[in-house]
């Protein structure tokens, strides 16, 4: 594995630093979702690259946006987590609050917070510690109300590329101990939202970050903003300078992970999803890996493995063209060289 001092691998770090600070992080909802989300936007990226800055904690896994866990860079972990704190507290509320009445949330949280600040622990070892003092409450609750309450990182083996764990958690606070990270404002929020995913609504604000209230946020960010109007004539927000293809830009094909940011930075989705297609993209509660053709979610995708052989199984709404399916093909098999690492043998398959 690359160390930190070789100036390559410092190059590839700045890369992925970058790219998540303009994503606003990147949804990490499974272990290695990530890899392949950094792998589809960064030329050359390794999954070692990655398993690296986790090791050197320059980079994080927890709970942020929507409360659902994201990758972060240090300074963000310490600069998010206090905007969506509202999010974390809506959901204890109308997730747990029942279970919990009348237990006093703030000596769950006291007792919780210093049982992981001593070293990490998986959740089952937390709700067994919580036990102790509510013996006849519910572990979950328990669990969950130190999760929304605490802000609490992911510590490796967790999420690294070639080995995995189950989850354990330390406050963010011990873990980045000495990182100096500047307040990040609402207005800030907004505005790295905008510069990655606008020109985006209120609404997509709100979907994307969780927190409610944003209208008169962007009310006070109008004077540097320009507004624009959708086909339905509902408002946009857009930095002055932010980039805007034209629809006749071309994009290449992608192979996006499951719950890709891309998926859900907009309330509406049928922005880059076809009219009818949501359900074949919808997988319980979560989305399945998809892909695009010319900027537009196109089909999913899965990647199975038998034996020494790993298959890309990719399954397009409709029946591409010809040159789509060659460029399908070939990123298909990038991907593959990427994914499927030690595999003695791959197959991209198109199921139309």
């Amino acid at each position: 594995m690359p160390q930190p001092s070789d100036r390559a691998f410092n190059d590839t770090a700045a890369h992925i630093g970058s790219t998540l600070g303009h994503l606003v992080g990147m949804q990490a909802q499974t272990p290695h979702t990530a890899y392949v989300g950094l792998w589809t936007r960064l030329e050359g990226f390794r999954g070692d690259d990655l398993s690296t800055l986790l090791l050197d904690r320059s980079v994080v896994r927890m709970a942020l946006m929507r409360g659902t866990i994201h990758l972060v860079t240090e300074a963000d972990a310490c600069g998010l987590r206090p905007l969506v704190q509202p999010v974390m507290d809506r959901v204890q509320k109308s997730q747990f609050g029942k279970r919990l009445a009348g237990v006093d949330l703030g000596e769950v949280l006291a007792m919780g917070r210093a049982f992981v600040d001593e070293q990490p622990r998986t959740f089952k070892a937390l709700g067994d510690h919580l036990l102790t003092r509510w013996p006849h409450r519910d572990r979950f609750g328990l669990e969950q109300a130190v999760r929304t309450g605490v802000p609490l990182v992911q510590v490796p083996p967790r999420g690294l590329w070639s080995r995995g764990g189950a989850p354990a958690v330390v406050p963010a606070e011990t873990w980045l101990h000495g990182v100096r990270a500047e307040p990040l404002s609402m207005p800030g929020l907004v505005r790295r939202y905008l510069a990655a995913y606008g020109p985006a609504s209120v609404q997509d604000a709100q979907t994307f970050t969780g927190v409610t209230g944003l209208r008169a946020v962007f009310e006070e960010l109008r004077p540097e903003l320009l507004a624009f109007r959708d086909e339905e004539g509902g408002e946009l927000f857009d930095l002055p300078d932010a980039p805007r293809p034209t629809a006749r830009t071309k994009t290449p094909a992608r192979f996006l992970p499951e719950f890709d940011n891309i998926l859900l930075s907009h309330a509406r989705r049928e922005r880059i999803l076809p009219e009818g297609t949501m359900s074949l993209l919808s997988l319980g509660n979560g989305l399945k890996p998809a892909f695009l053709v010319d900027g537009f979610v196109a089909g999913t995708w899965k990647l199975t493995t038998r034996g020494r052989t790993a298959r890309l199984e990719v399954r397009p709404f409709e029946r591409p063209s010809r040159v789509q399916r060659g460029e399908l093909e070939e990123e298909g098999r990038r991907l593959l060289g990427f994914a499927a690492r030690g595999a003695a043998r791959t197959e991209v398959s198109l199921v139309v």
